[in-house]
């Protein structure tokens, strides 16, 4: 439990740095953040990294990233999928030239690669 709330809160502190700079990038000084109470459980999944490093130790960091971006991945695509079917899915990509049913974006690779990866070392000695 300890791990999903560590792993929700992060989430959502890195979602908000996120659009902020996005707003920046639109000239948007203010620099507002957004996300939704959606996200925290979400984010919060990202505890499962924790016993799944254990098992991918052995691996180099270029396969353990890779396999935590497929993670995230998979789960914000089927997360999306869910809250879409009820009209209250936060994000949608559609206008995103590399989007996959408006839910997950592609060029997001790197970022979600990162993202893993930062999380490993976030849950490393909990």
């Amino acid at each position: 439990m300890k791990n999903f709330l560590k792993c929700g809160v992060c989430g959502w502190c890195l979602e908000i740095l996120w659009t902020s700079l996005d707003s920046l990038r639109r000239g948007e000084f203010k620099l507002m953040g957004q996300s939704s109470i959606w996200m925290f459980p979400i984010y919060g999944m990202a505890a499962i990294i924790r016993p799944v490093s254990v098992l991918l130790r052995p691996l180099g960091v270029l396969k353990r990233g890779l396999l935590y971006m497929g993670g995230i991945f998979s789960m914000e695509y089927l997360t999306g999928s869910f809250l879409q079917k009820r009209g209250i899915c936060p994000w949608d990509y559609s206008d995103a030239k590399l989007n996959y049913h408006g839910l997950i974006r592609l060029d997001y690779a790197p970022l979600w690669f990162l993202t893993g990866l930062f999380y490993e070392k976030l849950l490393k000695n909990s």
